[in-house]
């Protein structure tokens, strides 16, 4: 079984004022990699200046981890089945919605990943829903969360 950590350091900026919720939500990740990046809550969660724009905040690095994950297994999927890929890209999107007890969640992430391919070995059609399928199948997130995750388009430069 792996582990995989991460720090969060938050501190407070405005002690008089902290129960009155007028406080920075400005903190750091930190990896064991060895990076740290600025995160915060979202703008549209807590309105700014206690959120930082400029940070990444939970709800993007979902969206970006459930992307990057399916990039990650597609690539390896891809190459298994003898398909030379020259590059991916993804905008992803993950939608905020509202369910019947009024908890807020992303309940779709959707992926619009543009693939070049190498090659006149090109997958198309049904070949190309087939890799992303298993792609799918094996990503570690999309594994992990009960967020649906849609595929969109296939489209390729």
């Amino acid at each position: 079984m792996s582990t995989y950590t991460a720090k969060i350091t938050w501190k407070s900026d405005s002690p008089e004022t902290f129960t009155k919720n007028r406080y920075s939500r400005g903190h750091e990740w930190s990896f064991d990699g060895g990076i740290t990046v600025p995160a915060s809550s979202s703008p549209h969660a807590v309105r700014l200046p206690f959120s930082i724009e400029e940070a990444v905040d939970p709800e993007e690095v979902l969206v970006a981890a459930a992307s990057s994950c399916h990039m990650l297994s597609f690539l390896w999927v891809a190459a298994n089945a003898g398909f030379n890929v020259e590059s991916y890209e993804d905008n992803a999107v993950g939608e905020m919605a509202t369910t019947d007890a009024g908890k807020q969640w992303i309940s779709t992430i959707t992926l619009d990943p543009k693939i070049v391919w190498v090659g006149d070995n090109v997958p198309a059609g049904e070949e190309l829903a087939a890799l992303h399928h298993e792609a799918h199948e094996v990503c570690y997130i999309a594994n992990s969360i009960k967020s649906e995750i849609v595929i969109s388009q296939n489209r390729e430069r």
